[in-house]
């Protein structure tokens, strides 16, 4: 009986606002409040608040037949808190009807774990404090930021004690597999992984509104059948994405909302398929390989690596100037001031810093508040610098 696994990440970084070298000694208010609550607020009312009413309507019309799983990171739990509590409250209502999952990450969505692995185990924990705090549940799936993976990260996760952990299934470590499986994540003994399929998964992330697309458009029938092919020759299909893929990414009018609506319904006219939570799937599915990935992965761009974020020299030098400052920053055991440095640790300041403006523009352009890479860059390097002065005193 082959199951379907959703997972949406969820995830607003904290933007920083146009900041100046004339600004270093002056300003140490580096975030741009009313972007981050303006962009919020449009996300809120065209995606989540949206989406959260239908998915709890399917949940309570399939009899909790139909489920899925979020990974929220720290700072948009930050955000709703801030800006609209009502998001909050509507993933709140999600999560009491048993029949949602909640995976950790990073709180800060942080590339933590290439650059310290104490900063990494310290971020996890906060993330598990918080989800435990504020949907009463103790997450057993472990998924890092933007999906990067290897097997050192696998093994480190299995000591923290999770059962299952996320990643892409990309081509070049799969070859000839098929992600439609669980398996073992090398010189691991109980962890286990479950694998993206990513076409499934961009044909509605990516390629739903695409009109040039070949198969356009997209139905619930049409996609179900896609999926009822599989019957027989997979266990688990993993559908992970974007949650603003519905609403924002694509926009209502463009049908995502409807197709959400009747995919459920589509699915179960095939009786041997269902819906199972990434913990679900990990606990009715034995591993058929172990899988090794010696080197990083993630779903990001066509190349699936750490480009995005670690491509180039200005990504590098920025990366390095925040990370040295580590210990310097925790040996003034001064909360917001780590709070502080923690938040310039997320991944997307260092994403709009990309240069890849080829197949990936479209993408690193998306929310992006700089004219630029080298804008991005430059007013990072300034809020460090101002930082750094904070440091001093």
């Amino acid at each position: 009986m082959p199951d379907i696994c959703i997972y949406f990440q969820v995830h607003q970084p904290n933007r920083l606002r146009k900041y100046s070298y004339f600004d270093i000694g002056y300003h140490h208010d580096y975030e741009d409040d009313q972007k981050n609550r303006n962009i919020l607020l449009k996300v809120a009312q065209k995606c989540y608040l949206p989406t959260n009413a239908l998915l709890l309507k399917l949940i309570n019309e399939f009899k909790g037949d139909f489920k899925v799983a979020f990974s929220i990171s720290g700072i948009a739990i930050e955000q709703f808190k801030k800006f609209n509590p009502e998001v909050l409250d509507s993933f709140k209502r999600l999560s009491e009807t048993g029949h949602v999952e909640f995976l950790n990450e990073t709180y800060y969505h942080s590339l933590s774990f290439l650059f310290s692995k104490k900063e990494f185990k310290e971020q996890v924990k906060l993330h598990q404090n918080l989800i435990q705090k504020e949907f009463g549940y103790k997450a057993t799936t472990f998924r890092n930021t933007e999906l990067v993976y290897n097997n050192e990260l696998a093994e480190f996760v299995e000591k923290l004690g999770y059962q299952t952990i996320l990643a892409e299934g990309a081509d070049k470590i799969l070859e000839w597999r098929s992600p439609n499986f669980v398996y073992r994540p090398k010189n691991c003994k109980k962890l286990k992984k479950l694998l993206k399929n990513y076409r499934l998964s961009d044909d509605i992330a990516f390629r739903f509104s695409e009109r040039s697309w070949k198969e356009f458009p997209l139905t619930a029938d049409k996609y179900a059948h896609w999926v009822h092919n599989f019957a027989g020759s997979a266990d688990v299909i993993n559908l992970f994405m974007d949650y603003e893929t519905f609403g924002e990414h694509q926009w209502e009018d463009s049908g995502i909302f409807n197709f959400l609506n009747h995919l459920p319904r589509e699915i179960f006219k095939h009786p041997d398929f269902g819906f199972v939570t990434p913990n679900e799937a990990s606990r009715k599915y034995q591993p058929v390989a172990e899988l090794d990935v010696p080197y990083f992965v993630s779903w990001a761009d066509i190349d699936r690596d750490l480009s995005a974020w670690c491509g180039n020299a200005l990504q590098e030098d920025a990366l390095k100037a925040v990370y040295g400052l580590e210990e310097q920053v925790k040996a003034t055991k001064d909360e917001a001031l780590l709070a502080k440095w923690r938040s310039l640790l997320t991944s997307d300041h260092f994403y709009y810093m990309c240069t890849k403006w080829f197949n990936d523009g479209d993408v690193h352009a998306y929310f992006n508040p700089y004219d630029s890479p080298y804008e991005a860059y430059m007013t990072y390097q300034n809020v460090l610098s101002d930082f750094k002065t904070i440091l001093m005193q």
